[in-house]
């Protein structure tokens, strides 16, 4: 639920982040904040809100966030849908092993709240299959587009090999890896028409997390009333020369 009509000087949580940009469509730049409870030590944030405030009355828009904790929470004003008026992006650190980060994206357009990216919505659409074969090779499955990747993994180095493969590059038993859930989303114009994409980064691991593989990374770009997958590479790990 929205609340609308607030001071937001009357709230007495923390500004976390603020930017300035017409983001409901009128020509007038708003105030876009997030407001949160800081931990005793600083770090650690709870209760995170996104504030928009109109600046010739006072008054705000308050959109509580579904995930609402974390770290370092950050705002990004852009548009991202092709109409010409600014977007918001909220990205929250969660601090966990992973890199995983909570991600939303908004229209306000006639101060009317519309969430066009949920990152929990893109963990369900975007799954992938890592598994390890013969000949020193793991291959990654994307499931949304049905495009398979292999990765050589031959510059690791022996002791990681040995204990996964036998002298003849033979699989000594089956071995899977998996896909980290989205970590950071870039806000990115690819192609420098004033309409931004999003650039999704997801971890590839190993047989344990620190096992780290590569990136998918996933351009999504506005089409319609959602973001579509418009491109799709594999950042690998190399050997250090």
């Amino acid at each position: 639920m929205f609340n609308y009509g607030f001071r937001a000087d009357q709230d007495h949580s923390d500004v976390l982040a603020h930017a300035r940009g017409d983001v409901n469509g009128d020509r007038i730049p708003e105030n876009v904040y997030l407001y949160g409870t800081k931990a005793q030590d600083g770090s650690y944030i709870t209760n995170i809100t996104l504030v928009i405030q109109n600046v010739m009355s006072g008054m705000s828009v308050k959109i509580p966030l579904k995930e609402n904790s974390g770290y370092n929470p950050t705002l990004f004003l852009g548009d991202f849908t092709g109409d010409g008026v600014a977007d918001i992006l909220v990205s929250i650190a969660t601090g966990g092993s992973g890199g995983i980060m909570i991600h939303y994206v908004y229209s306000f357009i006639n101060n009317v709240p519309r969430l066009l990216f949920d990152f929990e919505a893109y963990n369900e659409q975007y799954k992938y299959d890592v598994t390890y074969k013969n000949n020193y090779k793991v291959e990654v499955i994307s499931r949304e587009n049905k495009v398979k990747y292999i990765l050589d993994i031959s510059y690791r180095d022996k002791e990681y090999l040995d204990e996964i493969y036998n002298s003849e590059r033979k699989l000594k038993k089956p071995v899977s890896g998996f896909v980290n859930s989205l970590s950071v989303l870039y806000p990115v114009d690819f192609d420098s028409n004033g309409v931004y994409e999003l650039l999704a980064y997801q971890k590839i691991a190993g047989r344990y997390n620190a096992d780290s593989l590569g990136y998918i990374q996933n351009t999504l770009k506005w089409e319609g009333n959602r973001f579509i997958l418009a491109d799709q590479n594999v950042a690998i790990f190399g050997q250090q020369l």
